[in-house]
């Protein structure tokens, strides 16, 4: 038999019963045939989601971490190995999309001394199980390398071409979306260290800078997805957008972070924020989002990484808030057509950014509130479970749900199609 599109005949998707996302949803129709090319009317077959649309992601570090101990030859640690295979089980429960490491200073320490294999082992591992990478950052004024600083400014630009070129290039086809820059607005006047990469953008400028990086990591990867990316959610980062834009840079999707150590967003800023940044109509990726299930940190702060503790625990309460507020803001998210990733800043506490108790899942590997209720959204109400229908009396079966990879299954045989709304019905043969 074979599959092609006909009129619409309805299935029953979780995501439309959802009144915070159900515009987002959209339907293709197959109809089922012979081998004679005749409607096989009461056929029963499977349908199920197997991808969303919209990237949910998480960073891969701790797979990193893994591959890079595997490679160098570190002592066995069943314990730990033990803990890493359950946290890579959680992550795969809820995640499609893994942010790995390219901190110029941690990726090549020494020159030359470059850590492709542990990066490539740990892309391939979230690929070979259906996941999309991300690599963060290729440029970047925080953790560049401290041998770069002793070359003059001219020698700083070259050998910052190259290592995007390199880099980009090297891992073309497994790693094709790319921060491609991160946190211009503040990489000329940055202060708190001193680093070559803020040298040399005092001379180039900020436009100057996002140029470098795209118009680098294009030439070697033509096919990646490349983006700006950056904390500053002011006019500031507004404007750094228009004068890209205007020089004539490519920019694939706009990077929105995200990190709420100080406390939630809410509905008005999250809106406000979709508002001014979706104007530019690109899409827009929230690349580093943060919330605490503790104490939040003192709101006087300008620069979150001022605050240093020891011990910073879960409470009660924050774990009830960080469950309620994950979730309103993924709704706020989701219902935006514009956004196409939603990218959580690390999946347990366990080396977490500031010590924070940002996780999703606690040190020891035990799921919190907050990654239970993320999940029954992300893989309950919004994703379609293998589910059984019979075609009507032409052979008709629609697939509705929000934008993603379902697949018609018959006989043993596994249909594909694509749900997206700016996409017209698929012939699968």
């Amino acid at each position: 038999m074979t599959v092609q599109p006909s009129s619409p005949t309805v299935v029953a998707s979780a995501a439309v019963t959802d009144p915070d996302v159900a515009h987002r949803t959209c339907t293709r129709t197959v109809q089922v045939v012979d081998a004679a090319g005749r409607p096989a009317a009461g056929t029963q077959v499977t349908v199920e989601q197997v991808g969303h649309g919209i990237a949910f992601g998480c960073i891969g570090f701790d797979e990193t971490e893994r591959a890079w101990r595997r490679l160098t030859g570190a002592a066995p640690d069943p314990e730990q190995d033990a803990l890493l295979d359950r946290l890579d089980e959680l992550w795969f429960g809820l995640f499609d999309t893994a942010t790995l490491p390219f901190y110029w200073g941690t990726f090549e320490p020494r020159q030359g001394a470059v850590r492709t294999a542990a990066l490539r082992e740990a892309a391939e591992h979230y690929v070979s199980r259906g996941a999309r990478v991300k690599g963060h950052p290729l440029v970047w004024h925080t953790v560049a390398p401290r041998w770069l600083e002793a070359y003059p400014d001219h020698e700083v630009l070259r050998l910052l071409r190259e290592r995007v070129r390199r880099d980009a290039g090297e891992f073309a086809g497994l790693v094709d979306t790319w921060d491609a820059i991160n946190e211009v607005v503040i990489m000329p006047v940055f202060t708190k260290d001193t680093n070559a990469v803020t040298r040399v953008a005092k001379g180039v400028g900020r436009v100057g800078m996002v140029q470098l990086a795209f118009d680098e990591a294009r030439a070697a990867n033509p096919a990646a997805t490349l983006l700006l990316n950056d904390f500053d959610m002011s006019a500031d980062y507004e404007h750094l957008v228009e004068e890209c834009l205007a020089a004539g840079v490519r920019i694939d999707a706009l990077g929105l972070q995200s990190h709420m150590h100080q406390g939630a967003w809410g509905r008005d800023k999250t809106l406000d924020v979709l508002e001014r940044f979706g104007r530019f109509g690109l899409p827009l990726h929230f690349t580093e989002t943060t919330m605490l299930s503790g104490d939040l940190m003192p709101k006087h702060l300008d620069d979150l990484n001022d605050y240093r503790v020891d011990v910073w625990p879960s409470t009660p309460e924050g774990l009830d808030r960080q469950a309620e507020e994950m979730v309103a803001h993924y709704r706020t998210l989701v219902a935006d057509a514009r956004v196409q990733a939603v990218t959580y800043w690390g999946l347990s506490d366990h080396g977490m950014w500031l010590n924070a108790p940002g996780g999703l899942v606690f040190a020891d590997g035990t799921p919190k509130p907050a990654y239970d209720a993320v999940r029954e959204l992300v893989r309950g109400r919004w994703w379609l479970a293998p589910t059984a229908v019979t075609t009507d009396e032409q052979g008709r079966v629609a697939v509705s749900g929000l934008p993603g990879r379902y697949v018609v299954e018959l006989d043993g045989a596994r249909h594909e199609v694509t749900l997206d709304d700016d996409r017209s019905d698929v012939v699968v043969r």
